[in-house]
């Protein structure tokens, strides 16, 4: 039985976010919590989906309460799914190790935290391992101006071992206890709300969705609306995949038969009749909306003729992953190459997705943790499109990175080959003269066409029609030697000038 929290609502489960730097035991601690592994599926131990768990805590007056759990990535690329997890969340704990300390992925958690005004516990993890030094790391949070309580602040903290479970009571204890400060309540009586925390293709069911409820009840037989888009709530079950017929706030579930792929982080609305979900979706479509995705920079003609776009179509099997693949393709900076996701979407890699690469010169196409279909690799075979699949980010990255390197478009680039002081000139006839001088740089040859500087600028170029060295004819003069030469060239060469020859190579 709920107890009552204001007139008219009943007290909700608090929505806890863990989140922190890689490897300091986000998946761990929920593993310990819900007594099931999520680390073992995921492709190089690092969790790649955001998906939320609940989980029944008793408490030590006997009395059981219910916490929903999101789990964020850990990897950097995915910072855009850990800051909407801690958008969604009640309440956030800060994971941090009791080995390493403050890291990159915790200054950026703070950050996330601080900015969405979550209230948030520390936990300090891994208390169990020989170098672990709390007080160190008590420090470092304070450095950070995260102060803990009894450290001059009043930020809540526990020391663990998600390993071990060493101190994890006691966190949900603690997690309760920020809960029943926050006052946490909804109205049951009131149509569901809440965000899309994930989406995915389902092969058999459609378009499929992780969701948290907010705020009032949700219920099969609704009609949701997402942005513009409208859905029947036909298939809703909660975290573990049991079918059901309704849930309250503050609930994570999963709902099938979306009518298109709703965007990570959206809100949702719930109407009971479909004219009225549509009245919202409308509203949605004529609001104005400031385009996402990435653009091409505006070049000149010149940097047009020296850069090479590479058209990229991406897939991958959730929203989020895609969206943080995106952010990461970004950041490869290649000069004179333009890495463009031209186009993306949810599912395996299709033969119309082969098709759309096509239409672009040198396209890739990428999956991620997705398949190739058969008819898509042919064509894609027989078109000569790349098709490359990854199931762990930096190994795409990396890959990506070389590939951008490898098409990077030759620019034609002016080498030197020598240069040599005039230090005479003898006859002049139209426009050939005969000059006397001496090699200060490198090797100056016969037939080569060469820049005349003068006081270190072009003033024009001629052609060595021949070349001599103490009267013999010769086809080079090395550095330190002098030389006779005949210059064809439209600019008179005067004593002092140097004369540069150089050839074209592409780089």
């Amino acid at each position: 039985m709920e107890k009552k929290a204001h007139k008219g609502k009943v007290s909700r489960p608090p929505v806890i976010v863990i989140t922190g730097h890689i490897d300091h035991g986000k998946s761990t601690l929920l593993d310990y919590i819900r007594k099931t592994n999520v680390v073992a599926s995921e492709a190089g131990g690092i969790t790649q989906h955001l998906s939320a768990y609940e989980v029944t805590h008793k408490k030590s007056d006997g009395s059981s309460q219910k916490i929903t759990f999101i789990d964020t990535p850990g990897h950097a690329a995915f910072s855009g799914m850990r800051e909407r997890g801690v958008g969604v969340a009640d309440i956030a704990i800060l994971i941090v190790s009791a080995e390493d300390g403050v890291k990159a992925q915790t200054i950026e958690a703070i950050k996330a935290i601080k900015e969405s005004v979550t209230p948030f516990i520390v936990a300090i993890n891994k208390i169990d391992k020989p170098n672990a030094n709390v007080e160190k790391t008590k420090n470092e949070l304070g450095e950070k101006e995260v102060f803990l309580e009894g450290y001059g602040g009043n930020v809540p903290f526990v020391e663990i071992s998600a390993k071990i479970g060493t101190g994890v009571p006691e966190l949900l204890d603690m997690i309760l206890l920020v809960a029943e400060l926050e006052e946490l309540s909804f109205n049951p009586e009131k149509q569901g709300e809440g965000i899309i925390i994930e989406s995915h293709l389902d092969q058999k069911r459609g378009i499929s969705g992780a969701l948290i409820v907010k705020d009032g009840t949700l219920k099969k037989g609704d009609f949701m609306a997402i942005e513009g888009a409208v859905s029947p709530i036909r298939i809703i079950e909660d975290f573990k995949g049991a079918p059901i017929s309704e849930s309250v706030a503050g609930s994570s579930v999963s709902m099938a038969g979306f009518s298109k792929n709703p965007k990570v982080g959206a809100l949702f609305r719930t109407f009971p009749t479909k004219k009225e979900a549509e009245a919202l979706a409308q509203e949605f479509v004529k609001a104005p909306h400031k385009e996402s995705g990435s653009s091409i920079p505006v070049l000149s003609e010149e940097e047009e003729k020296l850069t090479r776009i590479i058209p990229i179509t991406l897939k991958a099997d959730a929203q989020g992953t895609l969206e943080a693949l995106e952010k990461e393709i970004a950041k490869i900076n290649t000069e004179n190459v333009i890495l463009k996701v031209t186009n993306r979407g949810i599912g395996t890699v299709s033969e119309s997705d082969v098709k759309l690469a096509l239409s672009g010169n040198n396209p890739i196409v990428i999956g991620f943790n997705v398949k190739a279909e058969a008819k898509g690799k042919d064509l894609a075979e027989r078109g000569g499109v790349t098709i490359v699949l990854f199931d762990i980010i930096y190994k795409l990255t990396e890959w990506l990175e070389e590939e951008a390197k490898k098409r990077k478009p030759k620019v034609p680039v002016e080498e030197t080959l020598g240069k040599a002081k005039i230090i005479r000139c003898f006859s002049k006839e139209k426009e050939r003269q005969v000059v006397g001088g001496k090699v200060t740089e490198g090797v100056l040859s016969s037939g080569v066409v060469v820049k005349i500087l003068r006081k270190d600028f072009e003033i024009g170029r001629g052609k060595v029609l021949e070349l001599q060295q103490q009267k013999i004819k010769s086809k080079e003069v090395t550095e330190g030697n002098e030389f006779g030469l005949m210059i064809d060239s439209n600019m008179d060469v005067a004593e002092g000038d140097i004369l540069e020859s150089f050839r074209i190579v592409e780089k």
